[in-house]
Parts: structure tokens; sequence; C-alpha cells
């Protein structure tokens, strides 16, 4: 069986799959859900994952793995090269520990910023089969929550080239993603985090980056 990933061109969860499966060269075959006109909330797609998000990753063996965290570990396991989450175990400790900053300090931070304060995110602040009113509050504090979260990346890599570790791993492939997705909420990278300025302009020399 061929490894497929449910995918959505404009969304920042798919496309950390994305990036994954590029840097590891991973063959795979793509289905496109389209989240703005909720095909995710339909039936065909809910017999693929039936809590309404992407990315989802039908692997060889024929489950499907519906988070980022289950296709990480997968996809690391069955193509262990390159490492991406590490070699060592002090490397997979760091990885995983920035792994989990980066997605609870960053990612969810703008999410929250994000589907608090959208229009086209009325009742839909969580994703998922269930609708959930917007609270404007969770909106200014993600605000506040990605200055804290570009300080921490820009003091991070004051001295090195990648967040975690002394490789590309998995932790850059996240930070990528989030970086990219504060624009949504009008967030940029700019010369007053210099070293995560630096850091984002070496990343998009990486041919995945741009997928």
């Amino acid at each position: 069986m061929t490894i497929t990933l449910y995918d959505c061109a404009t969304a920042p969860s798919p496309r950390r799959a994305r990036i994954l499966l590029a840097e590891k060269g991973v063959p795979h075959e793509t289905v496109q859900v389209d989240l703005r006109s909720g095909e995710q909330m339909g039936e065909a797609f809910r017999l693929v994952n039936p809590s309404c998000t992407v990315p989802a990753l039908r692997t060889e063996e024929g489950p499907v793995l519906t988070d980022n965290a289950a296709i990480a570990a997968y996809l690391e396991a069955r193509f262990p090269e390159p490492p991406m989450m590490g070699v060592t175990p002090l490397e997979k400790a760091e990885v995983a520990s920035w792994f989990w900053r980066v997605e609870f300090e960053g990612l969810l931070a703008i999410a929250d910023a994000f589907r608090n304060s959208s229009p086209a995110m009325l009742n839909r602040a969580l994703p998922g089969p269930v609708d959930h009113p917007q609270i404007p509050a969770l909106a200014e504090r993600g605000l506040l929550r990605i200055g804290q979260f570009f300080d921490t990346l820009n003091e991070r890599l004051a001295q090195r080239e990648f967040i975690a570790a002394d490789r590309f791993s998995i932790v850059d492939i996240t930070a990528v993603v989030a970086v990219d997705f504060a624009r949504v909420v009008k967030v940029r990278v700019t010369e007053a985090h210099p070293h995560l300025l630096r850091w984002r302009e070496a990343m998009g020399q990486r041919p995945s980056m741009s997928l």
C-alpha cells in the first residue's frame, strides 16, 4: 500500500508533514482536502479521520495516523535516514523538549490569536467536529505569547545554527511553519530578532521549505 498524505496546501499543520516527507525523501501520494469549503467535515473524509483535521497519513501498513506527532514518530521509525528526531539519547531528549515547546509556545499561541479573532473562524475557535465560540481574550493573549515565543527563539539561536541538538531536526521544521504562520495575525520576524531572522533565511535555502 502506498503512503498517502491527506493535505491542504494553505494550512500550516499539513505543511509540517509535507516538509518532513520531503526531507526524508519518502515516496507518497497526496490527496488535497479543501478546508475552505469544509470538505474535512464531510462524510467521505470522516471515514478517513473522524477528528476532521489534516494532516492525516495512511501508512503502508494501512492504519491512518491523524496528528503530526504520530506521523513524525512513524516516519522516523520507518525511514530513519536522515534522522530528524535526534540520534543519541540526549539529542532525542533535547529534540523532544523543543518540539513540545515550539508546539505549545508557538503554534498554539498563533492558533489562539487567529482562531479567536478571524471572522472566518466564527464558532470554529478549535479544530475538529465540534463548534466552539471565539474568546477575544485568548486572541489578545495569543499575540502576547507570539512575541515571547519569538524572543525565546531569538535567544536560543544567538550562537546556534539549529534550534535543537547540532543538526537539522523536526524542531526546525515546526518552528519554520510557526514563524510563517504568524503572518496570518500580522506578526513577522524583523531586525528586532536578528538571530531568528538569520536562521529563517538559512532555512529558506532548503528546497523542502518552499512546500
